[in-house]
């Protein structure tokens, strides 16, 4: 059960911990801590590296697998195959940047719960510093 709270709340960008602040100011722009109950997003320096194998990850995947069906299928021309597959595998990480930062958060605190997890049933873990 908590695992599909921590999924629902990282599928619409909310904080893990409280599952009402929101992560984002901007698109870009990740708060430092949740601007309902405070808690911190990023535990140390660095810790949104592995979102970006996330987001390179789910991009690979879909171009590995469209390409090749899309060409032996002769669904789509030969030179918009490879312009549509340029511009999704250039596109679609920008949008799904914000996911990928949300689903990595949400699976740190699967895997490795904070105090003051609110809702999942979980409150223990480390006190945050």
């Amino acid at each position: 059960m908590r695992f599909w709270i921590l999924l629902w709340r990282a599928l619409r960008l909310a904080c893990p911990f409280c599952g009402e602040g929101e992560l984002f100011a901007w698109w870009f722009g990740m708060h430092d801590r949740c601007p309902k109950c405070g808690a911190s997003f990023e535990r140390e320096e660095g810790f949104f590296l592995g979102s970006i194998y996330i987001n390179y990850g789910l991009t690979a995947l879909v171009v590995a697998i469209a390409y090749p069906v899309l060409l032996f299928t002769e669904t789509v021309p030969s030179a918009w195959l490879i312009g549509g597959t340029m511009t999704f595998a250039i596109l679609f990480p920008a949008w799904f940047f914000r996911y990928a930062r949300s689903l990595w958060l949400g699976m740190d605190q699967f895997l490795d719960p904070r105090r003051g997890e609110i809702g999942t049933g979980r409150s223990d873990g480390p006190k945050e510093k």
